[in-house]
């Protein structure tokens, strides 16, 4: 089995960046995401079938603090896009897993001022 999926390293570049999702349609209502300087946020595309299921982020290294949301379906042109937003997070490296104990599945580099975005793999 292969490891982890890993999403490619990018340079950091800290800009002021203020980003709203307004999808009214969602069951939680508008994502708000809260960047800027070392705050940025993570949008994971999922799997339909994992809806409703959480996913955590884990600093690397650790120890630090262990962020998780729900998977949710949310409203897009021609249909529904799944997916785990992560709304605020320290600027460097987080491995992704299933609660409450998955292997990890993704590895990504969240930028401070920036929005991330990464799929799930499989």
């Amino acid at each position: 089995m292969a490891g982890p999926a890993r999403v490619p390293s990018r340079p950091c570049r800290n800009r002021k960046v203020i980003v709203v999702e307004d999808n009214s349609h969602a069951g939680q209502g508008s994502v708000l995401l809260d960047i800027g300087g070392e705050i940025g946020a993570l949008v994971v595309t999922m799997p339909a079938a994992l809806a409703g299921h959480e996913v955590e982020a884990r600093p690397v290294p650790g120890p630090g603090p262990l962020r998780h949301v729900a998977v949710l379906g949310r409203p897009v042109t021609g249909g529904v896009r799944h997916s785990a937003v992560f709304g605020e997070l320290a600027e460097g490296e987080y491995e992704l897993y299933l609660r409450p104990d998955g292997p990890v599945r993704l590895t990504v580099r969240v930028c401070g001022g920036r929005v991330v975005e990464a799929a799930w793999p499989g």
